[in-house]
């Protein structure tokens, strides 16, 4: 996330009144709602999670258990308990 300089955007009343609530603070402006990406739209992270998952519950179904995956990727093993039974539902 960049930060824009409000004096360049805004016209000088606005600014003047949010400086009433906020003088001199950063603060976040949300996007719209009609305007909001999706997690991970913008990024291959959502992809690269998936993949991960998969390999995930393919080395479950191969006979590795849960305590050595949970070493192998890092991950608790409820974390990984969450994968392996949401990879399971996806495969049905």
């Amino acid at each position: 996330m960049s930060y824009k300089k409000a004096s360049k955007l805004l016209p000088a009343e606005l600014i003047a009144l949010i400086q009433n609530y906020v003088d001199g603070e950063t603060i976040y402006i949300p996007r719209r709602q009609d305007r909001k990406k999706n997690w991970g739209a913008g990024t291959t992270t959502r992809n690269e999670l998936a993949k991960r998952d998969n390999l995930i519950y393919q080395d479950f179904r191969s006979g590795t258990d849960i305590k050595t995956l949970s070493a192998r990727y890092y991950l608790s093993l409820k974390s990984i308990q969450r994968i392996i039974l949401k990879e399971k539902r996806k495969n049905r």
